[in-house]
């Protein structure tokens, strides 16, 4: 099957958050399988910097509004292809910084849309399935609807898009539709506008063939009011092509056994070296407590999303249990500076690093007893997994991929891999978290955790195969729908 999978991110390339992860497993995984399988993202200043690629000698251009703009296509000579226009992509972050987004990020990637599908037809690549991803990439369904309908080049190609969080729909002012190249007549409640402004999103989920999200509650929660940020009437007409696939992390590369960050390794059948990893942690990040303290850590975007919020409003209670917390991550400025000034007041028992460093991410995994994750909502989540591989306990909110992928222990069998919580409220996070410290002080109980957790295994090869699948069916679709 040929794929092009079209993201704004992938590993090893450019990265921001999971989704990297997902489309840059995906189309390694496509590649074992036998699938004639792509990635296609915007060339980014540090990809350039970074990687050594290929002029194709491909060129596009196109007029936008009244700006007429023009890039290249670059490879990496193997599986990716890179859509180059300096004026828009050559920039210090991908979409924005701690300030906000990007003014310019509904011209970058209508831009970028447009250009996947100029690649396809300069490289006379004809791919069975577009596979497209969040916001940035979403009016891709929506272009081959409509300006490419007739186009020979794409008559068997079916399109998917993949919801790796609804909490970012790509919403801009009404003026940017000029920009498209599309009629005007598709800007009203039943197209693209939403509330008056132009959702990107909502093109994607109208136009796609099929649509998936990264985890079955998710899939299911989004059709509700209360996690379907104003698109659950949209979601909810196209509900019989929304499916879950749960996403897995790179199990070599998150491997205590082999993991060359961190000072000790150590696994599932000799956990000596997670106590070694613990120590240094708590000296590289001055921790002054006793060896004994539990280490209860973050790593992530800082978002409310994230529940830094609720964290905020629990750090004096949850400090006061006798843990320590250690938190990795940047996001939002105002997150950013109030984590700063508790760490300066809790200093010795609160770290708090905004940023993020891959080696000292892998530390932390390693280093904690806890991986504490109360999202508002969270449609997979990769932190509580690569937590589980290194034997460091969640506790996580019941919620979308989290309720998935983590069981509640249970106490008179033994069973179980962390600890959740239901409601959104402090009582309920600190209840979690101290029925997680009353475990961990019986360290014979604490080991059986980490160890159930340490063997959990979520594969790439079984989702994979799972979205294989579901292509077929976008394909199959799409032809009966042709013939009609």
């Amino acid at each position: 099957m040929k794929i092009l999978i079209a993201t704004p991110e992938a590993v090893p390339f450019a990265k921001t958050g999971g989704l990297a992860d997902v489309t840059g497993a995906l189309q390694k995984e496509y590649r074992k399988m036998g699938h004639d399988a792509y990635l296609i993202l915007p060339l980014y200043r540090r990809i350039k910097e970074n990687f050594k690629l290929e002029n194709t000698g491909i060129k596009i251009s196109g007029t936008f509004g009244d700006r007429r703009l023009r890039g290249r296509i670059l490879s990496d000579g193997f599986s990716a292809y890179f859509i180059e226009c300096n004026e828009l992509f050559d920039r210090e972050e991908l979409y924005g910084t701690s300030q906000g987004d990007y003014s310019d990020n509904a011209l970058r990637f209508i831009f970028f849309s447009k250009g996947v599908i100029g690649a396809c037809r300069g490289l006379k690549f004809r791919p069975d399935i577009i596979h497209c991803n969040d916001w940035q990439t979403a009016m891709v369904p929506l272009y081959l609807k409509t300006l490419y309908k007739s186009d020979k080049s794409f008559s068997r190609t079916a399109s998917v898009i993949t919801i790796h969080n609804l909490g970012y729909q790509g919403l801009f002012n009404a003026s940017e539709m000029r920009l498209t190249g599309l009629d005007w007549g598709l800007f009203n409640p039943e197209g693209i506008e939403f509330y008056g402004k132009m959702n990107f999103l909502k093109a994607g989920l109208l136009s796609a063939d099929m649509i998936t999200t990264v985890s079955d509650s998710y899939a299911k929660e989004i059709l509700s009011r209360e996690y379907g940020f104003g698109l659950d009437g949209v979601l909810s007409k196209r509900a019989s092509d929304i499916f879950g696939i749960i996403n897995s992390i790179d199990y070599k590369e998150w491997n205590p056994l082999s993991d060359a960050f961190i000072p000790k390794n150590y696994s599932s059948k000799k956990l000596n070296g997670k106590k070694m990893c613990k120590l240094q942690l708590m000296k590289e990040c001055s921790i002054t407590l006793g060896e004994n303290t539990p280490i209860v850590s973050m790593v992530g975007r800082l978002s409310s999303q994230k529940g830094l919020d609720l964290v905020l409003e629990s750090l004096e209670k949850i400090l006061s249990t006798g843990a320590a917390m250690i938190i990795l991550g940047k996001g939002d400025e105002n997150f950013q500076i109030r984590l700063s000034k508790a760490a300066k007041k809790y200093r010795g028992r609160l770290y708090v690093n905004i940023g993020f460093e891959d080696s000292l991410a892998h530390r932390i995994y390693a280093g904690s007893d806890i991986f504490l994750m109360p999202s508002r909502y969270e449609p997979c989540g990769l932190g509580q997994l690569i937590a589980m591989r290194y034997g460091t306990i969640p506790v996580v909110k019941r919620i979308g991929g989290l309720a998935d992928t983590v069981s509640d222990y249970e106490p008179l069998t033994g069973e179980g891999t962390g600890f959740l919580f239901s409601d959104y409220t402090q009582s309920a996070l600190l209840c979690a978290l101290k029925s997680a410290l009353c475990v961990y002080v019986n360290k014979t109980r604490w080991q059986r955790l980490a160890l159930n957790a340490m063997n959990l295994r979520f594969s790439w090869r079984a989702s994979a195969k799972k979205y294989i699948e579901l292509y077929r069916y976008a394909i199959k679709k799409k032809t009966e729908n042709t013939r009609r």
